[in-house]
């Protein structure tokens, strides 16, 4: 309140004021503005309000996915983003339907079967060309287009 005396009383223009005073302009008129629109109580010093982030999805629209999830259980997260654009008229990614059902725990973990490896094979190879037999057979086809890639390479001289 002083500093705003001080500058409503002073002979010289406000931003020269405030520059002998360092008080930035725009936090005077700030204090300035409240005093004038609600009085000595505007300048009281204000809890922070709740700060809300620019890209967080609205409750209510959070609200409107779980619904729809709850009318459409068949759909996965995938198929509910596609008709919520389509039916509703508003544009949800894929991931965020399935964090706000995640969210709200409609989203089942899924099934996963432990495999546990064994002291042994089940069917174990008895001779040495039993264990190149399986890699030859798989690498056969790569063999030979690498003898014919080979092959084509070489200039042959015609005699």
């Amino acid at each position: 309140m002083e500093i705003i005396r001080l500058v409503e009383g002073s002979d010289l223009p406000a931003c020269r004021t405030l520059e002998e005073l360092d008080v930035p302009q725009s936090t005077f008129y700030d204090w300035y503005q409240r005093y004038r629109a609600e009085g000595y109580d505007g300048l009281a010093s204000r809890k922070p309000g709740a700060r809300r982030f620019w890209n967080k999805i609205p409750d209510s629209e959070r609200e409107r996915v779980k619904e729809r999830a709850l009318e459409k259980p068949e759909l996965s997260p995938r198929e509910l983003a596609w008709h919520i654009t389509d039916e509703m008229g508003y544009y949800i990614s894929e991931s965020s339907v399935y964090r706000i059902l995640k969210s709200y725990d409609l989203i089942a973990s899924p099934a996963y079967i432990v495999i546990s490896a064994s002291d042994r094979f089940k069917n174990p190879t008895k001779r040495v060309h039993e264990l190149w037999q399986t890699d030859f057979e798989r690498h056969e086809a790569l063999l030979n287009r690498a003898v014919m890639k080979g092959h084509c390479l070489w200039p042959v001289a015609a005699g």
